[in-house]
């Protein structure tokens, strides 16, 4: 198969992948890799396999195809197809939960020799890594990442992107609990897509209503919410986007938690799990868990809450996310105050504590915890974050806690 017949091929699988016909899509892109001699057309039929495996959840392919990708373009020696295809390696095990490896990938871009490529994919280098980031709960370096991400899609011009990283600031706030700028950088993400993405994937809008969906049930809008997350999925089904299709899943199942209706609720965990266990979704099995933990002990059976507790905890310190962490050894010390099992509620507030220096969830100028409840929260330029109210009274200039870390003892 020649070059001119290997564009036409690619394109053809293009059309039936926007016409949802994604199996027939798979067919023709698979057809250019086994005949194809063009080396060119190999790459981008690779990007074409990785990204449509990427919305589909298939992770283990995705990942199968990027490392195919890496070595084409080692065979055509270009710095800016090695730039691309280090990105696809650093997004699929960003997918799989293998954040310190996404973070790796990640620096590997960033240290690549200056490539045309750079400047339009640098900011997509900068939202993997700042989702990796926050996969492993250090809020500051992916506040830094995601900050990056946006200058990226200013100086650009790129809505794409910004979309994208309004997106992942939405789920930055809603884990530190500013649930104002949780649902503030999605709807954000709304208003770009229906100013600018006529042309765009709907996968955009999905990504923005579920976000929405998410913060809106956190601020207890419980309607708004599940109208925004039964947009989501609607699109989600339409696009055969099983990875979304689990995230509204589990939304679907928070909502009706927070109304009280736990028979409504228990159904959707398990059909979000079984999703989330199929495509390798680790962190979002974490998420599900903790949902059900919530349940149960709503219900006051407390063996089976401590069972959920105690996969997801496996789950989370697998993946390295502290802030589950944290959360799963909150629910713990509940249950066991509530036991009157001492030894076992001691543990768990020693690690609680623990997870809390390590994740940096704590305000430098009062010493307050941040992420305990809903507070309007400001971060300054180093992306170090303060309540607003304490950086309002103390007006500072300086960020208190580089100045703190700045102080080291001198050796006489």
């Amino acid at each position: 198969m020649g070059q001119d017949q290997t564009k036409q091929q690619i394109e053809k699988g293009l059309q039936l992948y926007q016409s949802n016909q994604t199996e027939k899509a798979l067919q023709v892109w698979m057809k250019v890799l086994e005949k194809g001699s063009d080396l060119v057309g190999r790459f981008r039929v690779l990007g074409c396999l990785v990204t449509a495996h990427s919305e589909m959840g298939r992770y283990k392919e995705m990942l199968k195809f990027a490392v195919v990708q890496i070595d084409t373009a080692r065979e055509l020696e270009d710095a800016d197809l090695l730039l691309e295809s280090y990105l696809n390696l650093a997004r699929s095990n960003e997918k799989l939960c293998e954040f310190h490896k996404t973070i790796s990938y990640c620096k590997t871009c960033l240290g690549l020799p200056g490539t045309r490529a750079g400047a339009q994919l640098g900011g997509q280098v900068s939202l993997s890594m700042g989702n990796a980031f926050l996969g492993l709960s250090l809020f500051q370096k992916a506040l830094e990442s995601f900050e990056k991400a946006l200058r990226y899609a200013h100086n650009n011009d790129d809505t794409m992107l910004e979309c994208r990283v309004c997106c992942s600031l939405g789920s930055f706030y809603a884990q530190v609990k500013d649930y104002e700028k949780a649902l503030f950088f999605p709807c954000k993400a709304a208003e770009l897509v229906n100013d600018y993405g006529k042309g765009w994937s709907l996968k955009y809008r999905a990504m923005s209503q579920y976000h929405m969906a998410v913060a809106y049930r956190l601020l207890g809008h419980l309607g708004s919410a599940m109208e925004c997350c039964e947009e989501s999925m609607k699109i989600a089904l339409q696009h055969g986007d099983r990875p979304l299709q689990a995230l509204c899943l589990l939304c679907f199942a928070d909502i009706h938690r927070s109304r009280g209706d736990l028979e409504t609720a228990f159904p959707r965990y398990d059909s979000a799990m079984s999703i989330m266990t199929e495509i390798g979704n680790r962190l979002g099995q974490v998420h599900v868990l903790l949902g059900v933990a919530k349940c149960w002990m709503a219900r006051k059976v407390l063996d089976k809450a401590l069972d959920a507790i105690e996969k997801a905890q496996d789950l989370a310190e697998e993946v390295g996310n502290k802030l589950s962490q944290l959360k799963l050894h909150c629910l713990s010390e509940g249950i066991y105050r509530s036991k009157g099992l001492q030894r076992e509620l001691r543990a768990h507030v020693v690690r609680f504590h623990e997870c809390v220096e390590e994740t940096e969830l704590y305000c430098g100028l009062c010493g307050e915890s941040i992420g305990e409840k809903n507070s309007r929260l400001q971060a300054l330029p180093c992306s170090h974050v303060f309540h607003l109210r304490c950086l309002q009274n103390n007006g500072t200039r300086s960020c208190p806690n580089c100045r703190r870390s700045s102080m080291k003892p001198g050796f006489v």
